[in-house]
């Protein structure tokens, strides 16, 4: 919940209609992929990491911080998309 809960603050604090009004659109493929990222024993602890770095640019003001860290997230989770293409989620 904490995670879905960060993702829609963000969302919303992004300021960017045409991001938010997209990522709405694409919620149930973004939930699914978030569960399957889930099920990976090291994700938790890469995207705690990721995510912190995001919050601190944002509570600081400081938007190329907050900018730089999620461009690094997004990468992260392309990367282990990619590497988890395929795998079937747990029953």
């Amino acid at each position: 919940q904490l995670n879905k809960d960060l993702h829609e603050k963000l969302r919303i604090l992004s300021g960017q209609p045409v991001a938010q009004d997209l990522m709405l659109k694409l919620n149930g493929q973004l939930v699914r992929e978030r569960f399957r990222l889930s099920t990976r024993p090291d994700r938790p602890s890469v995207s705690v990491h990721e995510h912190l770095a995001i919050i601190e640019g944002v509570c600081a003001g400081d938007a190329e911080t907050a900018r730089e860290a999620m461009r690094r997230h997004l990468h992260s989770v392309i990367g282990a998309m990619r590497e988890t293409k395929g795998r079937r989620l747990p029953a």
